[in-house]
């Protein structure tokens, strides 16, 4: 397994380079460039728009490719100030690297029995080692049998998980920590979809009586309360799927419980899916317009991959330094959290 696992993926830092020759010498381009061109623009506008709030919506696997110090970094430096994602990314990608574990890079052509064989998972071409994946699982289990019994929201849970990994975390770099430091709120809406689901089944299976249970309706409800008491909102999404519908449905949530809150003001997607078979991850912004969610004003697709180009538009804004006047705006103050 030794010689399998021997090549760390390693994050990339959006401050050690300055993206934005490259990205104004885009938008004079066609096709993605200038549209990727486009989407830093607007990601600019969102920061310095003082009523504005910034929702970071993620899916696929980001951290584990080498993302997680750009979107740490998004958070450390005030240009995010909600998160919606899958669970995979927040508990089997960050919160595992952060209990000391590694992503490392592999291949494509490989034999999966013999990878199999050797308890190692793999993304296209990152490997995992599930037995390390497992000690992930059994560290959800801890945290919820440290709980008292209850119904909790995914943001609650996480919390939990922060203020965990600020005793015990091996490496300090996490998007759980700093989200509970900056107290940003974090929803997984389909939080059990992860090694966190996994944790907490073998909880309630050991405590059928007294556990913890999460509740993907309080997220909604929470979220949306976040959405009501913004002036306006931004929505950066990388990927599609669960994260990027339920951002965009609290604009009609809000609206069912008799509160008026506007459309999202800005929206950027940066997607590789097709929207020819109706599918959420490839529905156009403009789509998204009429059913009420998303205002075309500014709003920008980007057809490309994640890895390509995010750390494009995160250097094109760290650099510009349009976060140093904007302050957090620390929403899971809203909840009353002890």
């Amino acid at each position: 397994m030794e010689k399998v696992l021997k090549k760390k993926i390693q994050h990339i830092d959006i401050k050690k380079f300055d993206s934005r020759i490259l990205i104004d010498g885009f938008q004079y381009m066609s096709f993605q460039a200038r549209n990727l061109a486009a989407a830093c623009d607007i990601y600019s506008r969102m920061l310095k728009d003082s009523n504005c709030t910034i929702i970071l919506c993620l899916a696929g696997s980001l951290i584990s490719a080498g993302l997680k110090k750009i979107i740490i970094d998004l958070l450390r430096y005030n240009m995010v100030d909600a998160v919606v994602s899958t669970g995979a990314i927040m508990v089997d990608q960050d919160f595992f690297e952060a209990l000391g574990f590694n992503h490392y890079r592999g291949q494509v052509l490989v034999d999966d029995q013999k990878l199999q064989d050797l308890h190692i998972d793999r993304i296209y071409d990152t490997y995992i080692d599930e037995d390390e994946l497992q000690e992930c699982d059994k560290t959800i289990k801890e945290i919820a049998d440290s709980l008292p019994p209850g119904i909790l929201s995914s943001r609650e849970f996480i919390i939990q998980m922060g203020r965990y990994l600020q005793k015990n975390s091996v490496k300090k770099d996490s998007l759980v920590q700093v989200a509970y430091e900056k107290e940003v709120p974090i929803f997984c809406p389909a939080f059990s979809d992860s090694s966190a689901g996994f944790g907490l089944v073998i909880h309630q299976w050991e405590n059928p009586q007294k556990h913890i249970s999460i509740d993907s309706v309080k997220d909604f409800r929470e979220l949306t309360k976040i959405k009501m008491a913004s002036a306006d909102t931004g929505l950066f999404m990388i990927g599609g799927g669960v994260p990027k519908n339920f951002a965009q449905d609290t604009v009609i949530c809000a609206e069912l419980l008799g509160e008026f809150s506007p459309m999202h003001k800005y929206a950027v997607q940066i997607t590789v899916a097709d929207q020819r078979d109706g599918a959420c991850s490839g529905s156009t912004l403009m789509e998204a317009s009429s059913w009420g969610k998303v205002d075309t004003q500014f709003e920008q697709m980007v057809f490309a991959e994640a890895t390509t180009v995010l750390p494009l538009i995160g250097s094109y804004v760290y650099h510009r330094g349009d976060w140093k006047k904007r302050e957090g705006m620390k929403w899971n103050r809203i909840f009353n959290e002890n």
